[in-house]
């Protein structure tokens, strides 16, 4: 995994207790108007992307796609993650501010 700032700032968001990881956890987060941010591994199955896509359009909450289940996980030090909740206003806007300058 090439090192680069979006990543860092989501383990920043780990270690700061402001991301939630995996399916269950996330879409609580998103129903509670807790997550700022949802990003969406691009290898998740096609279920998984309009699970999330629909839930975040639903209840207005951002949601990208980026990097892989391995990557994600390795962010956060966990194993693999198809899905993360960023629940922090200021982390969540760096992220998408890279994001978008990636593009």
């Amino acid at each position: 995994m090439k090192q680069n700032k979006v990543f860092s700032l989501l383990g920043i968001a780990m270690r700061g207790h402001n991301l939630v990881s995996g399916e269950l956890q996330t879409l609580e987060a998103i129903k509670k108007g807790s997550a700022m941010l949802v990003i969406i591994a691009e290898d998740a199955s096609e279920n998984t992307k309009k699970l999330f896509t629909d839930k975040c359009a639903f209840y207005e909450v951002p949601v990208q796609s980026y990097g892989t289940k391995e990557d994600l996980g390795r962010a956060i030090g966990k194993d693999l993650r198809s899905s993360v909740g960023v629940c922090d206003a200021g982390l969540a806007e760096a992220i998408i501010k890279r994001l978008e300058e990636e593009e």
